[in-house]
């Protein structure tokens, strides 16, 4: 509410959009549906949410259940298929006023693109990234391997904020690396179900085939493979944690998100140093800082061009603070108050109590 004049005022109040569209990865797949539908229902739109091809049985199964709670039809609606048909046809519908996309950068901008040739819908795009984890001297060392070996291994790699590109200063490289290595060749690797097992599959023989494409260019490139970069076992398209040393910026395994248990380690003398080489590829998405000094984490923080920064922890996820990347990593913020204000638009009313002024 403002107050402008005596016989005025003016307030803004947030309106629904109406239809949203929301396109959904594999990798999350119950997780990312709720932090689309939640907000997306309470801000009082509709849904019209697409799964991926690789997991449509979860959304069918909520979706029964939101039809047992009773939601009235319309409200919220699957839909299973492909992204070159079916999210096409999202992208470029005239009946949709917005459109939320969590996936890679290519099809993000083709969404964007669809938006822009079709009734300019507004887009919130949560893409992929390249974060760096930054490890410092002074850091606890031997925390900073597990949540690195969190960072990277967890759910297979296949995870957008994945810490892919590990920077270590040079003091304490050698002890880092050594215990890095050992606990990433005990990585339990197999069968999900297992109590015993850290780390399962990738998704599909497709990009099974990606991830090793990636690790043949790294070795090709230059980089020396530490450990791992095959399968593991005979059957099923599991990969074993893979670690490369002597990487450069150069290095497609040092720019390209590889979405899978690949681990490339650098070491950095200053600060200025890794905060340069931190900033040398197209993403944004998230990063993080290991050192005991908050004075100087928090200052890194702040230098780093990424959506998300951890402070001696790493992928830490909280569903009421805002999620989203800088650069080619996104566009918009989901989650808590941000969710609100990407699912809702401003309209401005001014009230005029007089006579005419004119």
């Amino acid at each position: 509410l403002f107050q402008t004049e005596s016989d005025k005022f003016d307030f803004t109040q947030r309106e629904p959009y109406g239809v949203i569209g929301a396109i959904i990865p594999w990798n999350f797949p119950i997780m990312m549906q709720a932090t689309k539908l939640a907000p997306i229902l309470a801000c009082g739109n509709t849904i019209v949410l697409k799964t991926s091809e690789f997991t449509p049985l979860s959304a069918l199964k909520v979706a029964a259940l939101i039809k047992e709670a009773g939601f009235p039809k319309g409200v919220v609606n699957i839909l299973s298929g492909y992204g070159p048909t079916a999210g096409a046809a999202m992208a470029s519908h005239m009946k949709l006023r917005k459109i939320t996309f969590t996936g890679s950068v290519p099809v993000g901008k083709s969404i964007l693109k669809a938006s822009a040739e079709s009734n300019l819908k507004k887009v919130t795009l949560e893409l992929g990234g390249k974060s760096p984890n930054i490890i410092f001297a002074d850091s606890d060392i031997d925390e900073a391997v597990k949540w690195a070996h969190m960072g990277i291994y967890f759910s297979s790699g296949q995870v957008c904020v994945a810490g892919s590109r590990i920077y270590v200063q040079d003091s304490v490289y050698d002890e880092f690396l050594e215990k890095f290595k050992k606990r990433a060749e005990g990585t339990k690797v197999g069968d999900p179900f297992k109590e015993d097992t850290f780390q399962g599959p990738q998704v599909s023989q497709i990009h099974y085939n990606k991830i090793m494409s990636f690790i043949e260019a790294g070795k090709k490139e230059g980089a020396t493979l530490l450990i791992g970069g095959e399968r593991e076992g005979e059957k099923g398209y599991y990969i074993k944690p893979t670690i490369f040393t002597d990487t450069n910026e150069k290095m497609s395994i040092m720019q390209e998100e590889i979405f899978g248990p690949v681990a490339a380690i650098s070491k950095f003398s200053t600060v200025e140093e890794v905060i340069e080489k931190a900033h040398l590829t197209r993403y944004g998405l998230a990063a993080a800082v290991f050192t005991k000094d908050i004075t100087r984490a928090l200052k890194i923080s702040k230098e780093l061009n990424a959506g998300t920064v951890w402070v001696n922890c790493y992928g830490l996820y909280e569903p009421n603070v805002p999620f989203g990347g800088y650069r080619e990593s996104g566009i918009g913020r989901e989650g808590g108050e941000s969710s609100l204000n990407e699912y809702t638009q401003v309209k401005s009313v001014q009230v005029h109590l007089g006579k005419f002024m004119f």
